[in-house]
């Protein structure tokens, strides 16, 4: 078996772990919510009117200050909703099982042992806010 052959399989073995299903799931569940999903609408209409308050020579200040106020409402309530929140938790399981098997390739792609090597402690698995590894 090639190496594209191998990280074909790999794939598919990560649409079978439980936190990929999870996160499918609660996706699902996230964007049948239409409660949900009228919120994410609101708070994009919000964040689009900020905008082009914003792009305006003459913006008013006082009426981007209520306008962030109202998005940042609507975002409360959209971090409050039930299925937001399964979504989020179920994002966070499958963000952390995907980091792991990067940094486990990224790092023997480096040089270091297959077999040991890991996610550093503090690795977000984003390079842009990366500190260093060891």
């Amino acid at each position: 078996m090639d190496i594209i052959e191998m990280a074909r399989e790999l794939g598919k073995m990560i649409q079978k772990e439980e936190s990929y299903i999870n996160l499918h799931k609660a996706q699902e569940k996230a964007d049948a919510d239409m409660d949900l999903q009228q919120l994410i609408g609101e708070f994009n209409l919000k964040r689009l009117a900020i905008n082009n308050e914003a792009s305006k020579a003459d913006n008013d200040q006082e009426k981007m200050q209520a306008l962030n106020q109202e998005m940042r409402a609507v975002y409360a309530k959209i971090m409050q909703n039930e299925n937001m929140i399964a979504y989020n938790d179920a994002k966070d399981a499958f963000d952390a099982l995907y980091n792991r098997v990067s940094a486990i390739i990224t790092n023997s792609a480096n040089g270091e042992d297959p077999e040991t090597t890991d996610v550093t402690s503090g690795c977000t698995g984003s390079c842009s806010t990366c500190g260093g590894c060891h």
